[in-house]
């Protein structure tokens, strides 16, 4: 029996979420000019919010505005590793670091899923030392430059589900074969929860307590 243990980054892992702090840290490391682009990133969040662009679309346009048209996959490697060690330092949770360390005690795989792109959430997930990262893709041009365009979809809600079901496929692991734990913060998670076997609302907001409490999930605060 294959036992793994899945969890959520931004606000299970780490204590804020990771993708607008991102943007600023490459912003300010390679193209300060680009910070005055900001404010259109919060147009962008309001369009959002008023449902006239989705998560993804979002994500297209502030990584366009604040990355840029194209990013040569060194240069996003120095300020993705860079990122991850500043949060290593101050942004994850201790609560999330010592339930890491007793599943990885216990035998578990780690994995973590994670609708932040792939080319940051990789190099945290790694110092945190998970076996596999599940999450967003960028397109790559012919060059192997870094877009603002997704590769597949974003790993949110259903979506996240699917990418790990896709995940299991391609790791040649049978869903009946493994004992899944899942940890996340947020109800759009909870296709993933429902999914697992033993499911964790961790840090959770209202919708996800009250769906914890009504499906009997356990309830974790990493927060302290």
């Amino acid at each position: 029996m294959q036992r793994l243990a899945i969890y959520d980054m931004d606000k299970t892992i780490t204590a804020k979420p990771t993708w607008t702090r991102f943007l600023l840290h490459v912003a300010r490391t390679r193209a300060p000019w680009r910070l005055g682009l900001f404010p259109l990133v919060g147009l962008g969040g309001l369009a959002y919010l008023l449902r006239r662009i989705d998560r993804a679309g979002l994500k297209r346009l502030s990584h366009r505005l604040l990355l840029g048209r194209a990013l040569p996959p060194n240069d996003m490697r120095v300020v993705a590793e860079a990122f991850a060690e500043l949060e290593l330092q101050r942004g994850v949770l201790q609560g999330a670091r010592a339930q890491i360390a007793v599943d990885r005690a216990a035998g578990y795989r780690l994995v973590m899923a994670t609708a932040s792109h792939r080319y940051y959430a990789e190099a945290i997930g790694t110092r945190l030392g998970f076996d596999d990262v599940i999450a967003t893709n960028a397109k790559r041009d012919g060059h192997g430059h870094i877009l603002s365009d997704l590769e597949g979809e974003n790993c949110y809600g259903p979506v996240k589900l699917h990418m790990v079901e896709n995940w299991l496929a391609e790791a040649g692991l049978l869903r009946a074969n493994c004992r899944i734990r899942a940890y996340s913060d947020h109800v759009s998670d909870a296709p993933l929860l429902s999914w697992a076997d033993e499911a964790f609302a961790v840090n959770a907001h209202g919708p996800l307590r009250r769906l914890a409490e009504a499906r009997g999930w356990a309830m974790l605060d990493w927060r302290g």
